[in-house]
């Protein structure tokens, strides 16, 4: 009877011993698994923070309309008016101005509609149009060539302000006609590529800029 009991009692602690055995060895297990899965835990969460923290905006995309290149242009004008009977002029009814300003005029971009693209180390840079952004009559450099009135026929404010008018487009033009708009552009892409040498080697970048379509 005692010999029974006795078998008992082992099988009961050799029972325990194995389930003890078997937790001591599976909590190892864990252990040991956490120490291998945290280098990769670390690793994987390192990258989502790089992956943040790169760069996806350049300085320009805040800059907002920008003038890249002005032109200084001393234009000419003449203001004249007469009255006339029968379509011809009537004598001493003749007044002239003859005079100059001069006019700046500014070209550039609107860096907010700039739109890029980087593949297979080539930098795309799709460009909006130039365009002119202002041009404005500088009033100190008035100069005064031939002055005659007719008081008669004075030349009202109207007329002269129409003049004024005809006078600063005309200096858009022979601005543009001097490359003005292709300086902007040229001004720009130097511009730009300041911007990008900030984030890319562009010794190994190819920048490519695309213009849209003038009208």
């Amino acid at each position: 009877m005692s010999e029974k009991k006795e078998k008992v009692m082992v099988v009961k602690k050799k029972g325990i011993g194995d389930a003890i055995g078997k937790y001591m060895t599976m909590k190892f297990l864990i252990v040991v698994l956490i120490i291998i899965a945290l280098p990769i835990c670390v690793f994987s969460i390192k990258n989502i923070v790089a992956q943040d923290e790169k760069t996806t905006k350049l300085g320009f995309e805040d800059i907002g309309e920008l003038a890249t290149q002005e032109a200084y242009c001393t234009q000419v004008s003449v203001t004249e008016a007469s009255r006339e009977l029968f379509g011809m002029q009537i004598p001493f009814t003749q007044s002239k101005y003859i005079y100059s300003y001069d006019v700046l005029i500014k070209a550039g971009f609107d860096f907010q509609e700039i739109e890029w693209s980087e593949r297979e180390h080539t930098i795309l840079v799709k460009m909006p149009k130039v365009k002119l952004l202002s041009s404005e009559i500088d009033v100190e450099s008035f100069k005064v060539y031939h002055d005659e009135e007719s008081i008669f026929r004075p030349i009202t404010l109207k007329e002269n302000n129409q003049a004024m008018k005809k006078l600063r487009k005309q200096a858009e033009k022979d601005a543009i006609a001097n490359g003005l708009l292709d300086n902007a552009k040229s001004n720009a892409e130097v511009m730009l590529k300041g911007f990008f040498a900030q984030e890319y080697d562009l010794k190994d970048y190819k920048l490519v800029f695309e213009y849209k379509e003038e009208k």
